[in-house]
């Protein structure tokens, strides 16, 4: 990545002019070659072209591993943060972009070298002094800080950094997590984590994955480090500043299980008994989906007004505590195979996690209380609002969220369970998280996946359920 000192000799004063000319650019060419190694690298791409988020993710880089050092202070609601991204080119890079909201930029370096920045929107643009050829693994270091912002979905709804009463809570479904650290925020491209956060005495910090250390300093600030080792997609990052009391112990298989219940919550009667379900829906999961995917489970409840939702987030799934109910945290644990294992290749395919959670609800309800999935499906089909729009195609990015994807996407599973029987049905679910575990995977591939599977043409099921405009007669 050494840059260019020159050009290199000047041609032969001899030649005529167009031969001349012709030589120098020759010569020219050959002299930036030999100083660049033959790169001659492009931009990477502002944007990954999603159907919903087009300028979301950039291109020309696939991110490993992010180690981000953060420092945050709940009273004047500052952060200090230092991301170090190691990735590999795609393609030969001049220069590549990184999703960061609102938080100022002090420096960053690429392979030790200083690498000038820009900013425009939401995109930082980093110019390293020499090209990155394709294939190569380089590192850049960036230097931020500032107040994170709370952003606004196209539905209303609020991610990125929430203020809680004794913290913050940063969760990032589906732009938000570019509120608190740089990086490629778009679902296809899957990292490995570890997140090392200092906050003040009284306060605790939780992030995904497990513990590697824990220090704490003269002043009664305590830094912790968390390692997520499986790959993550960034919207399921997350990182909880307050006052929680956090348990640690182990499922029967000997599963390592971290919780951090907001204090204020902790003791409260329906919060302990779901909390005491936690490791049997583990095993369920595990029977249901096959082996759990990543190395710990877990779970943070936050008072009910400092979130207006629950959330899939990777080994430690988000629940204000009036969500805090079984089938919710049955819902957000099976997203831990479909959505957080298995991650969507674009926005336009979220039905493959909600459908699939909202269908483990139904399956759950049947096998603990012999409640057939079938009546669920019944409800479902009755409620005009699961009609709105296909599950597959939703209208816009306001709508990945829509009823359609949880209800009928859940449907489009009964509707398969009840074409091809039990036994394919529940050998495609586990195969299907299986296949792609860790990965991403798009609607097609699960149709394919299907098909292949069941040794059928569904397209008549996909049309009707998947696709289809139209209610069709009750089944």
């Amino acid at each position: 990545m050494a840059g260019c000192t020159g050009p290199g000799p000047a041609p032969p004063r001899r030649q005529a002019p167009a031969a001349a000319g012709a030589a120098a650019l020759l010569l020219l060419g050959a002299a930036l070659a030999g100083c660049t190694g033959g790169v001659r690298g492009e931009p990477g791409a502002a944007g990954l072209r999603d159907p919903y988020f087009p300028r979301l993710g950039n291109g020309g880089y696939d991110v490993g591993h992010y180690a981000l050092t953060l420092a945050y202070d709940p009273r004047t609601r500052h952060l200090d943060g230092t991301a170090e991204i190691t990735a590999r080119a795609t393609k030969d890079l001049s220069a590549f972009n990184l999703d960061l909201a609102g938080l100022t930029v002090h420096g960053a370096t690429v392979d030790g070298e200083r690498a000038s920045v820009r900013r425009a929107g939401h995109e930082v643009t980093l110019r390293p002094r020499g090209d990155i050829g394709e294939g190569d693994t380089f590192r850049t270091v960036i230097r931020y800080s500032g107040t994170p912002r709370t952003v606004t979905d196209p539905d209303g709804s609020q991610e990125g950094w929430l203020p809680t009463a004794d913290g913050a809570l940063a969760v990032g479904q589906p732009t938000g997590s570019m509120a608190w650290f740089p990086g490629n925020h778009h679902p296809s491209d899957k990292a490995a984590y570890e997140v090392r956060i200092t906050v003040p005495k009284g306060v605790r910090a939780v992030s995904n994955g497990e513990i590697t250390g824990t220090r704490t300093a003269a002043d009664g600030a305590t830094t912790t480090t968390w390692r997520t080792a499986e790959p993550m997609a960034s919207y399921l990052a997350v990182l909880a500043v307050g006052a929680y009391e956090v348990e640690t112990s182990r499922t029967a298989s000997g599963l390592p299980v971290l919780t951090a219940v907001d204090s204020a919550v902790a003791r409260r009667g329906d919060t302990v008994r779901v909390l005491e379900r936690l490791p049997d829906a583990v095993a369920w999961g595990e029977r249901r989906f096959g082996p759990y995917p990543f190395s710990s489970t877990g779970v943070i409840v936050e008072r009910a007004e400092d979130i207006g939702y629950a959330l899939e987030t990777q080994t430690r799934p988000v629940f204000p505590e009036d969500a805090f109910t079984e089938p919710i945290l049955v819902h957000e644990l099976a997203h831990q195979w479909y959505g957080d294992s298995v991650s969507p290749e674009t926005w336009r395919d979220m039905w493959l996690n909600e459908g699939f959670a909202t269908y483990a609800e139904w399956l759950y309800a049947e096998d603990l209380s012999g409640a057939p999935a079938r009546q669920a499906h019944e409800a479902a089909f009755a409620d005009d609002a699961n009609w709105a729009f296909p599950p597959a195609e939703p209208p816009g990015p306001e709508h990945i969220s829509g009823a359609p994807v949880y209800g009928r996407g859940a449907m489009v599973l009964q509707k398969l369970r009840e074409s091809v029987g039990d036994e394919v049905f529940f050998t495609i679910l586990k195969g299907w998280a299986a296949e792609h575990r860790h990965g991403n995977a798009s609607t097609d591939d699960f149709t394919r996946y299907a098909e292949a599977r069941s040794g059928r043409d569904l397209t008549p099921l996909w049309d009707t359920w998947l696709y289809g405009e139209e209610k069709p007669p009750r089944p």
